[in-house]
């Protein structure tokens, strides 16, 4: 079994995985899989709880449910991006593409529909996971220092201008590969393989779309000579603005 560790507060080595989500036999299932799997689960059926364990047993994953009483699962992940960018999956039974959107454009990193293969899910979180945790050899580049913008691998830290910008795991991620490889196109697939490393599941292509949308937001700021441009019928490209060199 591949380990892939951040942290460990649990006590016992092992990654802990936050399931908030009111179907007993979905947590029931996920608990069983994932503790098979090595992981130390716990669960909560109400968004507000949820949010409150994130505080106080600080999970280095959350599977959320988008249907839950009361605080649904976007209102949770808002709350939850308030003051967290702990990897998020969004789990959900609905499958229309604006609720994919939607989860994706508040700060999921994935979503996942029900009824779902738990295998599935479970090497989706290994992919966010891996990504989230990644410490680079000391003869790989650590640092990106451009016109307009620094990044930093190690403390995942980005600087645009003078100004701090907060990422989720993934847009970091996404921002590293698509920076790192300067004027270079790539296609939606080759960034689903290479950042969120779908190889053997398909990945949904607006997973992308919509991040590389959040990512624009934050770094495309006014005066910033950094951009994402699109490449209409092949994908994606970052470029820093003539002049700014």
């Amino acid at each position: 079994m591949e380990n892939v560790l951040i942290k460990d507060d649990t006590g016992t080595g092992k990654l802990r995985v936050l399931v908030i989500d009111d179907e007993e036999n979905v947590c029931e299932l996920i608990t069983l899989y994932f503790e098979k799997a090595g992981y130390d689960v716990i669960c909560s059926g109400d968004g507000v709880e949820g949010t409150d364990m994130i505080r106080s047993h600080k999970p280095d994953m959350v599977i959320l449910d988008l249907m839950l009483p009361g605080m649904d699962g976007l209102d949770v992940c808002k709350e939850i991006r308030k003051f967290s960018n702990v990897p998020l999956i969004m789990l959900s039974a609905r499958v229309d593409e604006v609720d994919r959107v939607l989860g994706l454009e508040i700060g999921a990193d994935d979503y996942v529909t029900k009824p779902f293969s738990p295998r599935e899910l479970l090497a989706r979180v290994k992919a966010v996971l891996r990504r989230a945790s990644y410490v680079p050899a000391p003869d790989e580049q650590q640092f990106l220092n451009m016109p307009g913008i620094t990044v930093s691998r190690i403390s995942r830290e980005v600087m645009v201008g003078e100004m701090r910008i907060d990422l989720t795991p993934k847009e970091f991620d996404l921002l590293w590969y698509l920076a790192s490889n300067r004027n270079r196109v790539f296609t939606r697939e080759q960034l689903l393989e290479q950042v969120w490393a779908y190889q053997e599941f398909y990945g949904d292509e607006r997973t992308v779309d919509q991040h590389i949308k959040r990512l624009r937001r934050k770094i495309e700021v006014q005066g910033s000579p950094c951009r994402i441009t699109t490449i209409w019928g092949v994908g994606y490209k970052f470029e820093i603005r003539e002049g700014a060199l």
